[in-house]
């Protein structure tokens, strides 16, 4: 019996990816940018779009369909009647941005065809859900719910920044949107530029700088205030109208008009290279607080309309993992399950979930201990021969384990000897986390593991904080949270148990000052404010992560490990061995376990150190 196979498609924005659902099941998904080493790759997925057919066996010509993950002409149409509403403001954007849409995107399936043909000769049948319809198919359709709320908050897509849904089976009703140029991601990315990160890959800076501001304070409160009176209007139901006299994003070529910020909140936009003063931090604080305001909002709303206990969420704010945090807690829903790839490379698999289901009919058997998204391992995977390969091709010195166990030992112990470890492993998640196959691993007992990662392995600001990856049998141990939490999408609070009181003059410290403090017996991964972004492990989904922290916690007595991307700023994480072996040669790394390969940093040939060391790296 011929397998039926739909590919999903995310392309020409940012993140470019693809996806290949055969028989309801997703077998494979990876972002472009893992292929080409360009962070945040736009354009058409050709790599992954081979990858997934390959991975799943699948002939392309034998596709049911191919879905791309929005619809071109609507976007077009908002575009025009944007530029047209806002005239004569916003020419310089409108010459720039209007030649690509006649010359290409306006001719979308023409683009599509053209694509495709270059990877197989044959004819296609192409298929447009909405936007945000992808998004909430990738949020409900691989949830364990049988039935949900569905929450979807992004920048734009169409029309829509925000929808809410119900999903019921394998239907979804879209029940309320709210519409461009008022986006809840746009304020948030209006902030990101602001404090002098980039948008579309600064947010989560943002967010990771909020607790550095002082909370409560008299400064933060006036920049709530004045947020809230002058930039958007929040009504009940979650809906928001931002006053556009404030923001260039709808016409121009830059987020905000700094001019009248300047002259709101007293202080000019940031540049990337400027010192973080506190006025920032504050800033950063109050947009994250209002940001969780409208959240909380309308996921009161949602459950208002559906009645439903759960709720699915997707889109790029469901990546902001504090709000998730906060919406948790508040106990609105009785279950919260957020996609992994929540920004638009998962468009791409909720693109082919929405045409398996809604298109084509397909049933939705759900059940409540199954995620669909396998854990998100669903890319790339590179076998002992393969890592062979790559450690000849570098004359590399090694140790090979048949026995895993002792690896595991091993590896153990020189991380709880204050070493740093890369960890590659099966195959390489989707989405933006690292959740423990393409991984940095250190001990998060040790004060100094942040700042030695921070500065001397990933090259990034000092102030960015680190993940637990904690065994999921030992969450209530360190976290105060009666759930597990896969894919790193909710910060809670360390259990108080483990936290060390701080001076009351705490919140005055400066930023580094209070960085540095130890704040718990796990510091390395409790936030300034006591939080921590944390992962559980599964012994069924990542049994050699597991197994790995397990063997830590019978050597030390501590369950949790730091986990952090294996990539340095400014790069996508590491896809293949011959990627994991120059990254882990241009850092401080100490030792890198590739399969059951050992490598040791000081045995490796001063060669080929000095060479890959001598290479650029890529800053964001």
């Amino acid at each position: 019996m011929m397998r039926e196979a739909i590919l999903g498609i995310s392309a020409y924005y940012h993140d470019s990816a693809a996806a290949i659902i055969v028989d309801g099941e997703i077998v494979a998904a990876a972002q472009e940018e893992r292929f080409t080493r360009k962070k945040h790759d736009s354009s058409f997925p050709a790599n992954a779009v081979n990858f997934v057919l390959d991975e799943a066996g699948i002939d392309p010509g034998t596709l049911r369909a191919v879905v791309f993950y929005e619809k071109p002409l609507i976007k077009f149409e908002r575009l025009l009647e944007t530029y047209h509403a806002f005239a004569p403001r916003g020419l310089n954007s409108f010459l720039v941005a209007i030649p690509a849409w006649v010359k290409e995107k306006l001719f979308m399936k023409k683009m599509l065809r053209a694509e495709l043909e270059k990877i197989h000769k044959a004819k296609y049948r192409l298929l447009f859900p909405e936007h945000h319809l992808s998004h909430a198919a990738s949020a409900f359709f691989p949830s364990p719910f049988n039935e949900a709320a569905i929450l979807t908050i992004d920048g734009v897509g169409e029309w829509a920044t925000t929808t809410i849904g119900y999903g019921n089976g394998n239907r979804i009703e879209i029940m309320k949107e709210l519409h461009f140029p008022h986006s809840i991601g746009l304020l948030y990315s209006a902030f990101t530029y602001y404090t002098g990160f980039r948008v579309n890959s600064g947010e989560y800076k943002l967010m990771g700088l909020a607790p550095y501001g002082i909370n409560g304070s008299g400064q933060v409160g006036d920049f709530i205030e004045k947020i809230k009176s002058e930039l958007v209007d929040i009504r009940d139901d979650g809906s928001i109208l931002l006053n556009m006299s404030y923001f260039r994003y709808a016409t121009g070529l830059k987020m905000t008009d700094d001019k009248k910020w300047e002259r709101l909140f007293g202080f000019p936009p940031r540049k990337e290279s400027d010192p973080l003063t506190l006025d920032y931090m504050n800033m950063a604080l109050a947009i994250q607080q209002v940001t969780e305001e409208i959240v909380l909002k309308l996921a009161r709303t949602a459950k208002e309309l559906t009645g439903s206990r759960n709720l699915a969420m997707a889109g790029g704010v469901a990546l902001n993992s504090v709000a998730n945090g906060k919406l948790l807690a508040e106990k609105i829903f009785d279950d919260i399950w957020i996609q992994p790839a929540a920004g638009d490379a998962g468009g791409a698999v909720g693109a082919a979930l929405a045409a398996w289901h809604i298109w084509k009919g397909a049933e939705r058997l759900a059940s409540e201990d199954y995620d669909k998204m396998k854990g998100a391992f669903l890319g790339p995977a590179f076998h002992n021969d393969e890592i062979l390969k790559t450690l000849r091709k570098y004359q590399a010195e090694y140790q090979y384990y048949q026995d895993f166990d002792s690896l595991i030992k091993t590896t153990a112990e020189y991380i709880a000897g204050g070493k740093v470890a890369g960890w590659f492993q099966g195959r390489m998640e989707y989405g933006p986390r690292a959740l423990g196959n393409r991984s940095i691993l250190g001990d998060a007992r040790n004060p100094e593991m942040q700042k030695k990662m921070n500065l001397k392995i990933k090259f990034r600001e000092g102030f960015r904080p680190f993940a637990p990856a904690v065994t999921e049998e030992a969450i209530a141990e360190y976290f105060e949270l009666d759930r597990p939490s896969p894919y790193m999408l909710l910060v809670v609070p360390v259990n108080g148990s483990r936290c060390i009181p701080q001076p009351e003059d705490y919140d005055d410290f400066g930023l580094y000052e209070k960085l540095y403090r130890v704040r718990s017996d796990i510091p390395a991964v409790t936030h300034v404010d006591f939080s921590a972004r944390l992962q559980s492990v599964s012994r069924e989904t990542n049994p050699r992560f597991w197994q790995l922290i397990s063997e830590f916690k019978r050597q030390t007595g501590c369950s949790v490990l730091i986990n952090t991307s294996f990539n340095v700023r400014g790069e996508p994480i590491v896809c293949s061995p011959d990627e994991a072996y120059r990254c882990f040669m241009r850092t401080e790394m100490d030792y890198l376990v590739m399969g059951d390969y050992l490598l040791d940093k000081t045995r490796q040939p001063a060669e080929v150190k000095n060479l890959l060391q001598n290479e650029v790296f890529g800053m964001d």
